[in-house]
């Protein structure tokens, strides 16, 4: 199962971008031998257009046209929370029922376009704060590691206490 990142926006060297690769060079390795493959981040640059509508419509283009037949998982922070453990058996399931990759959607500044909602198998959130889209993308491949750990039977400090 190929894992990828969509996000909305370059991201700027610095230290954001030295964390998410660091993460991803961490997923790739691991997730080799569990039967993933990535994750690849794939980024471009916002829309110019005018309206706030039109923009997102846009970028709904862009983001459903690269996830493809891949399962869905939009950040939203009108999401879901769930726990590692959840996501990581989320993301075992897919794999097991043959879907061809994981697409991880982060959308622009004015958020996603109803339809990018509509089409994710999953939308989650990592609070009601409003987070800079550099560090949604750290935590997103974060998680993404974190996950295929979980996988791989590496021990995980809360396992055992999954509330939802």
């Amino acid at each position: 199962m190929r894992l990828a990142v969509l996000a909305v926006g370059r991201l700027k060297s610095g230290p954001e971008r030295e964390l998410v690769e660091r993460y991803r060079q961490r997923a790739e390795g691991i997730g080799r031998g569990l039967g993933f493959s990535g994750p690849d981040l794939v980024d471009w640059a916002e829309s110019r257009a005018r309206r706030e509508e039109e923009r997102r419509r846009e970028e709904a283009d862009q983001l459903l046209s690269r996830a493809g037949s891949f399962a869905l998982v939009a950040f939203d922070e009108r999401g879901r929370s769930i726990s590692s453990e959840t996501f990581a058996q989320r993301i075992a399931a897919w794999r097991d029922a043959g879907r061809p990759g994981l697409a991880c959607v982060i959308g622009g500044p004015d958020g996603l376009d109803p339809r990018v909602r509509d089409r994710a198998d999953l939308i989650l959130s990592f609070g009601a704060l409003t987070l800079p889209h550099q560090i949604v993308r750290v935590l997103v491949v974060e998680q993404l590691y974190r996950a295929l750990t979980i996988l791989a039977g590496h021990p995980y400090h809360r396992a055992g206490s999954d509330p939802s």
